[in-house]
């Protein structure tokens, strides 16, 4: 596929989907890397239009730099911010419980640990709904509870019960017993978020580095 073609690919998705205003967000492809830039009315709005170029086949990698700009009238103070943040946090029974909140000119810090990953992304999920914020720094860091075992072979398992990935494509290393790191190729965006979601999910992992590539 040429990159016009990768190009216009991409913006008919985005203006497919009714969640994203496209209209002042720029698309520029070159060799299969798509660059966006432009401005948005929310972070959610950022978010929904890297999720759209992620869904278009062909694109190996995205760098964006879209602002996000909320009229005047919708500005949010950040201390309005910080307490409704807080408190989203305490009503999630997914998010973890020792987070600390840090917010400046509408920018979100999450701070603190957790014992899984998907206790630090539910916590990030709930600040991007809100209103008035301009993007999140999730600083969060994952300190299990339980105690790493065998965590390769788990992973190398649980890589072969995804029907959609090639598990014989991945590489998985293990450094100091908890420490991942994922190599290899996949097909799609897709396959790179379900080798990753398999290696957080193993018991006892801290960190997951990723160095797939998508073919």
């Amino acid at each position: 596929m040429s990159d016009s073609q990768l190009r216009q690919d991409i913006i008919d998705e985005l203006e497919f989907d009714p969640s994203i205003y496209g209209e002042h967000i720029g698309v520029a492809v070159d060799n299969n890397v798509v660059s966006l830039a432009g401005h948005v009315n929310s972070y959610a709005e950022k978010l929904a239009a890297i999720a759209a170029a992620r869904r278009v086949t062909g694109v190996h990698a995205i760098a964006e730099n879209i602002d996000v700009r909320y009229p005047y009238q919708n500005k949010t103070n950040d201390d309005q911010i910080a307490k409704r943040a807080s408190d989203i946090l305490k009503w999630d029974i997914m998010a973890p419980r020792d987070i600390d909140v840090l917010v400046q000119d509408g920018w979100v810090t999450l701070s603190g640990h957790a014992d899984w990953y998907y206790q630090k992304t539910a916590a990030e999920d709930d600040i991007r709904k809100l209103s008035g914020v301009r993007g999140v720094s999730n600083k969060i860091t994952i300190k299990p509870s339980v105690e790493a075992d065998n965590v390769k072979s788990k992973i190398d398992a649980a890589l072969k019960r995804l029907a959609e990935v090639e598990a014989n494509a991945i590489h998985v290393t293990v450094k100091d017993g908890s420490k991942v790191i994922l190599e290899g190729k996949v097909e799609n965006w897709d396959e790179r978020r379900a080798v990753e979601n398999a290696a957080w999910s193993t018991a006892g992992v801290e960190s997951v580095e990723d160095r797939l590539t998508i073919a």
